[in-house]
Parts: C-alpha cells; structure tokens; sequence
C-alpha cells in the first residue's frame, strides 16, 4: 500500500480534461479569432502601404481614423474569442510559457497589429501635423483599450477546473446548492458523483449499510502525482486485477484526481472477492 494518499488539493492537472464537445468548440472559436487576427492584422499592412505612399500627406485621415478602427474592432473580436476558446480547453499552469501565451495571445496580436502602424503615423515627416496628432492619438487610444480587451485577468487553468470540478461533485453528493458547477466542469463533476453512489451500493454490508467511499486503483509509476493514463478504480485492494501492483486508495474523487476516472466493470465479481454482500 502506498503511504502517498492524495488529497484535493494536490496539483492533479491531468485530472480535469476537456470533452471532445469542448474540445470542439474551442477549436471552432480559436479558428475564427485566427481569422479576425489576421483582417486586423491585414488591415494595418494596407494602413502602413498607404502611409508609405503618401496617401495621408494632406488629406484621407478619415480613412487612416477607419483603418485603425477596422484594426481596433477585430483585434477586440479575435481576442473575445480566444478568451472563450481557453474557457472549454483552458492550459495548464504547470508550462508557464504556455499558460502565458495562450492567455495573453489577444493582447500580444493586439499590440503586433497597432504598434508598427502607430509608429509609423507620429513617424511621418510628410503628413500634416494637426492630422498625425489626430491620427497618433486616435491610433494610442484605440490600441490601449484593444490590448486591455485582450488581456485575461484571471485566466482559467486545468488546475483550476480540477479543483472546481471536485468541489462540484461533492456539492452533488451532499445535496448542496451547486455553486461550483460551471458549464465547464460539470459533466466530470456528475461522472464523480454517480461512481461514488455506485460504490456506496456496491460495498453496503450489514456492519455498514449506507456503503463507503473508499476505491482503489493502481498507482502513478516513478512517484509521479497523476498517471498519464487513465485507469480503472476497484472496490477493495485483495481483487485479482491489483494483485502484485503498487496500490492508492481514497475516495472516488481522489481517484479522479489521480486520473483514475473509470470504476471497473466487473462489480458482481470484485463484491464477493471483497467480501461485500451481493444484491442477488
């Protein structure tokens, strides 16, 4: 028995993962927010081809006020969904470059798209200099409200839906309001919930008949938190599946946590290798 008994609170980034449906969505949406990126980012190249044939010397800042405009409106619409795609697929915190990256991309495409453009405007030795202070400060304007849109303040992070999801399904269990329960993780944390009453039904005996919340499952190799695989939590550490193998136990969440998050199959046979009492 291993004397390494996780708890809810350990780092289990691997215990909370994306459905397929959410995997889908944020796909979709990353999709669709590369497109918005690249207008913006379109739009500012025709703004600085413009600018370099003098275009914007005496007249047009109309039109150089609607290309930063364009800029503005879909670098906002391409971080928006970003945003909303790291919502259903969110990055671990444990890569801290990718966790950075992939939730301040917005604000980092926002500022690819507006700086060189801006520069080039208060740059411009040919352009009237009322209109490229106009221009310039419409152009600043616009960019510091883009880049703060893109900016995620609070970013969601697997390790943050694992512990949400937990919190959920123990909200379930005990018949609480389900505070926790966000779109995002309330499918797993219902998955929780089911495999613990389904346990509490399997192990019911004379001596404790409401059950317990006790499962067992083979240990993550080389002293690792979580298991890179997932596996199958049993009713008891003596069923033939375990024999041999380097065993956890805890409840069906901390199962979960350790990305145990299937119980087995075999029910009828592990209760009378356990020695619980069968319904038949």
């Amino acid at each position: 028995m291993s004397d390494n008994q996780p708890t809810v609170e350990t780092d289990v980034t691997k215990a909370w993962q994306a459905t397929q449906d959410q995997k889908g969505a944020a796909k979709r949406l990353r999709i669709y927010a590369a497109l918005s990126w690249v207008v913006a980012i379109g739009t500012e190249i025709a703004g600085i081809v413009l600018l370099k044939q003098h275009k914007f010397d005496h007249g047009n800042l109309l039109l150089l006020i609607g290309l930063l405009v364009v800029i503005a409106v879909f670098a906002i619409a391409g971080s928006v969904m970003w945003k909303k795609a790291n919502t259903h697929d969110p990055a671990s915190r444990a890569d801290a470059f990718r966790f950075f990256v992939q939730n301040q991309l917005g604000a980092i495409i926002t500022m690819i798209a507006f700086l060189p453009l801006i520069v080039l405007i208060f740059m411009d030795k040919d352009m009237d200099p009322k209109n490229k202070k106009i221009a310039g400060g419409v152009g600043v304007v616009l960019a510091l409200l883009a880049t703060l849109v893109g900016i995620d303040f609070k970013p969601p992070s697997t390790e943050q839906y694992t512990q949400d999801m937990n919190q959920c399904a123990a909200q379930i269990k005990a018949a609480e309001p389900t505070t926790a329960c966000s779109p995002a993780v309330a499918a797993q944390a219902q998955d929780i919930a089911r495999d613990s009453t389904a346990v509490a039904d399997a192990t019911k005996t004379a001596a404790n008949p409401a059950g317990q919340d006790v499962v067992y499952w083979i240990a993550p190799e080389n002293g690792a938190k979580t298991s890179s695989t997932p596996h199958v939590f049993h009713l008891c550490e003596g069923v033939s599946t375990l024999r041999g193998k380097t065993v956890n136990q805890g409840s069906v969440t901390e199962a979960y946590a350790e990305n145990a998050t299937r119980m087995t199959k075999q029910i009828a046979m592990e209760q009378k290798q356990c020695g619980f009492a069968t319904t038949s």
